[in-house]
């Protein structure tokens, strides 16, 4: 039976070889190492499976920039979860449980940048729907999608997501 919880301390190494598994290269795994070390509001969860860790999930503080305002959120990613379990729904008790605490927490919103056909099923949608655009340019509108949790949370104006720099640092 898969288990979800928090992140430990000891699985580090685990969460590093699952994510350059997952992607099939290390920017990802990169990622997560230089957040867990420098990002304190942050959700780190893995997936357990016979005492090893076979998902992870990691959400870290976004900025939403709109006419000289700033509003906090959090990003949903990177999300691995090993090739040879795929498709059991792992990655989805993940990101359920991610976005629950992410709820409970008062998170007024939740942005990611991801496959477009995997988390509208979670309530994702286009981020533009609220003017709202990524930071990097060319990225495809139907890839980055975001999660309202808290009524008047964006502006009518829409803005710009900004991603912590270890997201532009890791490749």
């Amino acid at each position: 039976m898969v288990v979800i919880r928090e992140e430990m301390e000891t699985d580090a190494p685990a969460i590093r070889r699952l994510n350059e598994e997952a992607f099939g290269q290390s920017i990802e795994a990169n990622i997560v190492d230089n957040l867990r070390s420098s990002c304190d509001q942050r959700l780190s969860l893995v997936a357990v499976l016979e005492e090893r860790v076979v998902g992870h999930i990691f959400f870290s503080l976004v900025i939403l920039e709109s006419n000289g305002s700033k509003r906090e959120g959090m990003g949903l990613g990177p999300m691995a979860v090993l090739p040879s379990l795929q498709r059991r729904r792992i990655g989805s008790r993940l990101v359920e449980e991610g976005l629950a605490r992410m709820r409970g927490d008062g998170c007024p919103f939740v942005v990611v940048l991801g496959h477009h056909d995997y988390y509208p099923r979670f309530g994702f949608e286009r981020a533009s729907n609220y003017g709202v655009r990524c930071q990097w340019e060319g990225v495809p509108d139907e890839a980055f999608m975001i999660l309202v949790n808290e009524e008047g949370a964006i502006p009518a104006e829409g803005g710009i997501i900004r991603y912590r720099e270890e997201f532009s640092e890791a490749t």
